[in-house]
């Protein structure tokens, strides 16, 4: 197949290491050379936070692979401390500096695969590169680094700059270990991925965790060697030990040099079949461009599933297989203490970046069936076009349960099921695992009526204005729930009671109509519409409004709800 093609990988962990096994697989005579200019070659860096958390006890569990089994196991030659510095494109050669003898060489190829990664984004702050307890966190060598400190200097304090998903798991892991920790970041959100409704019910679980949760900030200097942040704010604040980590850039400065194309954000250009515009030399990883599935725009999305699919599929290329790589969606998930946030596709935010008409669903259902001990609701957020039904993504946070169910429409929405087709897909029910309609299939259940107009709704960001402008907003819950928390200058008619009360519902007036979570409104906006009312639906009901504007609760509190929707406060007698 190969007539000994000779394949130079720069950069093992997910994407070279991948298309590094996959060569070999494919073809036992293929030369291949695997440079990486550190000493790992493949190791877990989704892992590293739990390590240094203590989670993950032995550092040797996070090394996949080591350079002498990969070598001998896949019969590849494997170079650690090789640092490729230069590519000559014209005569297929890289310029290669090994790091522990000093020596510059050259190594030919037939074909090349770009696999170095991205690093993470340090600018120029005052202070930065004097603060001795600054520390960031990408590769094995940065943990045993912030390890070392923690078991060794063993701080009380810690300051996490980034709410992204290792800012995230480094603040867990670090109050883990039971030091006092504050997150600063700049947007008014923690996890990007996600909208900020959604990331409100996981801001107020990290306060309620003990997170000084410190938002619309950013750091202005680094003072005292590190043991003072100046923030823009003003605010300053002491701490022990600094987690920088903002962001990565992709390490594009070998192809950039080579010539390569490089996009607008940074990224190696590549083709559907993940050639770079040099189709001698492919490209993978956070290295690249890729294409958005859903939209079709280039975007940057660094994540170790693409990666490992992309290394795969530049090796079948390389030896004439011609697969197509046909884009990201940046699935993803995370836990953020003891709840779970998981997304895929497309966000609110970028929809509306990108000018795209789209329906929102908010829904609550539990983990489980609610009869079954333990279930907790899972707030559940859907995009999607009503012209059309195409999914364009989704967003769900919980206890339990909360990855299964975007995984399932993650896998819908790669087989272009539209959004009301969700209601028809047979998943699996047992009271200890889900419910006879799975909260997937409810999605579905209300995209089919948002589609056929057995329904309006409107959004928690409306509410204030439509106070302001006098507005009808009638509450249909119990009186005790109402007492929990609800919409100021709401008027109060729980469901039961609305059918012998519409005297008092004005047919001039729109009527907004909230329950708990969605399922009495819909209920309540049907009698009302039959009745000749124009009215919309509170979409996810209070709960979704409460994660926003969140009456204070005392933390060890619960507010569970039930099968029908029916809110309950649980407290500790």
């Amino acid at each position: 197949m190969s007539n000994n093609k000779k394949v130079l990988i720069v950069g093992g962990v997910a994407g070279g290491a991948s298309a590094a096994a996959r060569l070999r697989r494919l073809d036992e005579n293929a030369e291949i050379i695997l440079f990486e200019r550190g000493e790992y070659i493949s190791f877990a860096n989704c892992g590293l936070p739990y390590h240094i958390g203590e989670v993950i006890q032995e550092r040797d569990a996070l090394l996949l692979q080591t350079p002498e089994g990969i070598a001998s196991k896949f019969n590849m030659d494997v170079r650690v401390f090789n640092e490729v510095i230069e590519i000559n494109r014209k005569e297929q050669k890289v310029l290669v500096k090994d790091l522990k003898n000093h020596q510059v060489y050259e190594e030919p190829y037939d074909y090349l695969i770009l696999s170095p990664g991205s690093t993470p984004i340090k600018p120029p702050i005052p202070g930065i590169n004097e603060a001795k307890n600054l520390f960031t966190l990408w590769t094995i060598p940065d943990t045993d680094r912030i390890k070392s400190f923690v078991d060794d200097k063993k701080p009380k304090s810690a300051v996490v700059i980034g709410g992204g998903f290792i800012g995230i798991e480094m603040a867990e892991n670090l109050a883990h270990r039971g030091i006092k920790v504050s997150l600063v970041e700049m947007a008014d959100q923690v996890m990007g991925p996600i909208d900020y409704e959604m990331a409100a019910i996981l801001h107020n679980h990290m306060k309620d965790k003990g997170v000084d949760l410190i938002l619309k900030d950013g750091v202005k200097s680094f003072e005292k060697e590190g043991k003072e942040i100046v923030l823009q704010s003003g605010k300053k604040i002491n701490t022990d030990l600094i987690i920088f980590s903002i962001g990565v850039r992709p390490q594009n400065e070998l192809a950039k040099n080579a010539e390569l194309k490089i996009g607008k954000g940074g990224g190696v250009q590549v083709n559907e079949y993940l050639q770079t515009s040099d189709p001698h030399i492919y490209a993978v990883g956070d290295v690249i461009e890729v294409t958005d599935f859903i939209t079709g725009n280039p975007t940057m999305i660094p994540l170790a599933g693409p990666a490992n699919k992309q290394g795969r599929i530049a090796a079948n290329n390389i030896l004439g297989k011609k697969e197509k790589y046909i884009g990201t969606m940046g699935s993803s998930v995370a836990k953020v203490f003891d709840m779970t946030v998981a997304s895929t596709g497309n966000n609110e935010k970028s929809l509306k970046k990108l000018g795209i008409d789209y329906e929102i669903i908010h829904i609550h259902p539990g983990s489980h069936a609610g009869y079954y001990p333990g279930a907790f609701p899972i707030s559940m957020k859907l995009l999607f076009d009503r012209k059309t039904g195409k999914i364009f993504g989704a967003q769900a946070v919980g206890n339990e349960g909360v990855e299964k169910r975007i995984d399932v429409i993650a896998t819908a929405i790669r087989a272009e099921l539209k959004a009301y087709d969700l209601k028809d897909l047979e998943l699996t029910y047992a009271p200890p695992y889900s419910s006879a309609k799975d909260p997937v299939n409810m999605l579905g259940f209300v995209a089919d009526n948002m589609v056929n107009d057995f329904v309006e709704t409107f959004q928690w960001y409306e509410i204030n204005d439509l106070l302001d402008n006098d507005a009808l907003v009638v509450d249909l819950r119990e009186e005790i729930e109402r007492d929990l928390g609800n919409i100021e200058k709401s008027i109060h008619i729980p469901l039961g009671e609305l059918r012998h009360r519409l005297n008092e519902v004005p047919k001039e007036k729109i009527v907004y109509v909230y329950c708990q979570v969605g399922i009495r409104g819909y209920l309540a906006a049907r009698i009302l519409m039959q009745a000749g009312y124009k009215v919309k639906n509170l979409d996810g009901g209070y709960k979704t409004y409460e994660a926003v504007y969140r009456p204070d609760t005392p933390s060890d509190c619960v507010i569970k709800i039930d099968d029908d929707g029916i809110a309950r406060k649980d407290c500790p007698k």
